[in-house]
């Protein structure tokens, strides 16, 4: 089978989906995972269906972050992923942990079996009509970004990175790649920016901040903003519990604004009022 016809037979399964999102960082740590998490319940509460494919194998978290459990079960068409009812919106999820036994046992894979099981996931999964399917992805530019690139060529791409110099230098790396593969890079979002104190609601730059606005720049990209460390956000995605206690959340607020620029970059628009805009 030639590539073409692995790259066809692949992206068949998201044939219904409207927009592929992946988040990636050539850095770890920086907020890949926290990021899709957010993203996804910001959309679904603005009224979209969102998909989340969890791409990061070896350290599959996602499932944990949105407070989805259970098994996955088939139908004819393949895999069901979980989903759940958010506000006017719906969040579906498929992540490898819903196919293991013991949560707490390594992968220990190499390439061509990565390869194959994102390619079930992309393929396989029911995925249904969806509005955006966000993919989060581990450190890097190795086989799981390079399948995603290849069985979904209309694939965008976010990147984040936290504000030190080190961490951009990885960022800069995770660039070239989507440069090199063709992805059409949305924006860059600063995570990590300041830390938000829980009981005034100060907010202390523990990291500096910019790295995420100058790499921007550097690269003519465009900056999506920046969202500080909120002790509340960490502990809403540790329980599973983000979506009924949003409101808390400073973090939040700032993924709501990205968002807002992220639709008006893909020329979506909003399908819901929110409260503050008298809807």
């Amino acid at each position: 089978m030639s590539g073409a016809d692995v790259t066809t037979e692949v992206y068949a399964g998201t044939s219904d989906v409207k927009k592929i999102v992946g988040v990636l960082s050539g850095k770890g740590g920086v907020g890949k995972s926290t990021s899709v998490a957010v993203l996804a319940f910001n959309l679904a509460y603005k009224g979209f269906s969102v998909g989340v494919l969890d791409a990061d194998l070896c350290g599959p978290s996602l499932s944990k972050m949105i407070g989805l459990k259970g098994n996955i079960h088939s139908c004819d068409q393949g895999w069901v992923p979980l989903s759940q009812s958010v506000g006017e919106g719906k969040i579906s999820a498929i992540s490898l942990s819903y196919l293991v036994d013991n949560q707490d046992q390594a992968v220990i894979w190499r390439g061509p079996k990565k390869t194959a099981m994102i390619k079930q996931f992309l393929q396989d999964v029911c995925w249904g009509k969806l509005d955006f399917l966000l993919i989060d992805t581990p450190p890097g530019t190795s086989d799981e970004h390079m399948t995603v690139m290849e069985c979904v060529p209309n694939c965008s791409v976010i990147l984040t990175t936290s504000p030190q110099a080190v961490a951009a230098a990885d960022v800069l790396r995770q660039v070239t790649f989507c440069k090199t593969t063709g992805a059409n890079i949305l924006g860059i979002i600063e995570t990590l920016s300041g830390f938000v104190c829980p009981t005034c609601s100060d907010c202390s730059l523990l990291f500096n901040k910019g790295g995420g606005q100058r790499l921007a720049e550097h690269c003519k990209l465009e900056f999506l903003g920046s969202v500080p460390i909120d002790p509340n956000l960490s502990k809403y995605l540790d329980s599973g519990t983000l979506g009924s206690n949003r409101d808390t959340c400073v973090s939040y607020q700032s993924y709501d604004a990205i968002v807002d620029k992220l639709l008006g970059i893909m020329g979506v628009k909003c399908l819901t009022i929110s409260a503050e805009d008298g809807g």
